[in-house]
């Protein structure tokens, strides 16, 4: 049934523009269709697409209680320009307390499995609560960002939160994005400008050098996938199954 629904999407949205997607998308689902943003550029970009077209899209946002000051400041210049709500949602406290008080503060620099608990009681667990009843969600995902991310699809079914992701920005190069946000004068972290191209949690990423990878400053102490489990493929300790068109 879900192939079925990503073709018909396919179908009727292959000579729209991203704005008309976007609005088709808000007036086919009604109520019922999110975008998560991190408040890097290339959320940037959507949260401007959907603020200034008016659309009827919930926006919300991951705080893991470890982000960098300068993602809480565009945070807030951002609602400051384009007034519109954006919903934030937090790991539950026992969840983090517990974490904590079993295997401190930094466990995530000890292994994978460590920085992958983390990651899920942060981010997994939290982003599963702001999906639950919707049935598009809208992602910031590049087909550049990561070898991971090379075989996305426009539209895809996530089998792990049972709802349909929506990469607008699939195509789109890095220097597309920044020259989107430079001509529409689109808030941005100031990290950007300082080597940070992906930006996560404060104790997880670092600025990387031009000739790195864009993922390289993500958990750079890891020999990883570079993945949270917010965009995973599946693995064997399970994960998200993306079903191809």
């Amino acid at each position: 049934m879900s192939i079925a629904i990503i073709k018909t999407l396919l179908n009727r949205t292959a000579t729209f523009s991203l704005e008309e997607t976007l609005a088709f998308l808000a007036k086919e689902y009604k109520d019922k269709v999110v975008f998560s943003t991190s408040f890097g550029q290339e959320d940037q970009v959507i949260t401007a697409l959907i603020a200034t077209n008016n659309l009827p899209i919930t926006i919300f946002t991951l705080d893991t209680g470890r982000l960098f000051q300068e993602t809480y400041d565009v945070f807030q210049q951002t609602l400051k320009k384009y007034r519109v709500d954006i919903k934030t949602y937090f790991p539950e406290t026992p969840a983090v307390e517990a974490l904590l008080n079993e295997k401190g503060p930094n466990s995530f620099y000890e292994s994978v499995e460590n920085r992958k608990e983390c990651c899920f009681i942060r981010k997994v667990a939290p982003l599963t609560k702001a999906l639950q009843g919707n049935e598009i969600w809208i992602t910031g995902l590049r087909a550049e960002q990561s070898e991971n991310r090379n075989d996305l699809n426009l539209f895809e079914y996530d089998e792990k939160f049972d709802i349909i992701k929506f990469n607008p920005l699939l195509k789109w190069t890095l220097k597309e994005v920044q020259d989107y946000i430079e001509k529409n004068e689109v808030p941005q972290n100031t990290l950007h400008k300082e080597g940070f191209v992906s930006i996560g949690c404060a104790p997880c990423t670092r600025a990387i050098t031009p000739d790195e990878d864009i993922r390289a400053g993500r958990w750079w102490w890891e020999s990883s996938h570079k993945e949270c489990g917010l965009h995973s493929p599946l693995t064997p300790e399970g994960g998200i199954i993306r079903e191809k068109n």
